[in-house]
């Protein structure tokens, strides 16, 4: 039986989750990590979209995605195709990497976009692998916290756009102390 097609229209925004199967780590270093990243990289350059935050934790990835003119399940399947292909041959797995489709969410509020936001870049505090989520390396969080720290992958305009100056400083106690703008 065919999979139910997904919705989707363009310029939505969705918070979207990959996790992986029986809950196993998709990364197991910073390689891997690094790996995923220059496939984002290199699926936005062939199917543009705009990726507003992100969260690499061990056994699960956490996107803010807005689509432009392609279908994010197209975004997300040749984002974990490659990603998927490129683990089993280096760790000689065979099966499943990630659990069924990606999960998603349609962030259609502005209240709900920066929760969100908030959410995925506080993943590793509330998991306890650090006190702050500037100490992530892993997050797009320190491309909001410090301007020299922008990563090209990122797009932060939006979600500075919601607040005044000094835009950074006040997202980072937004997030950190769970402030509304």
């Amino acid at each position: 039986m065919p999979r139910k097609q997904r919705n989707w229209v363009p310029g939505d925004t969705y918070h979207i989750t990959c996790r992986g199967n029986h809950q196993q780590d998709i990364f197991r270093d910073d390689d891997d990590r690094e790996y995923y990243l220059s496939t984002l990289k290199r699926v936005k350059a062939a199917y543009p979209f705009l990726l507003h935050a992100y969260c690499l934790m061990g056994n699960h990835v956490h996107l803010l995605i807005e689509t432009i003119n392609i279908d994010v399940s197209k975004i997300m399947y040749h984002t974990n195709k490659e990603y998927a292909v490129k683990f089993n041959s280096k760790y000689d797995f065979i099966g499943h990497l990630f659990q069924g489709r990606f999960h998603w969410e349609l962030v259609d509020n502005d209240p709900y976009y920066l929760e969100v936001s908030r959410y995925i870049h506080l993943n590793p505090v509330k998991a306890a692998i650090v006190e702050r989520p500037i100490d992530y390396k892993w997050s797009s969080y320190r491309s909001y916290a410090k301007a020299e720290n922008r990563n090209p992958l990122v797009d932060t305009d939006k979600i500075l756009g919601y607040f005044t100056e000094p835009k950074r400083e006040k997202y980072m106690d937004f997030v950190e102390q769970e402030q509304v703008p």
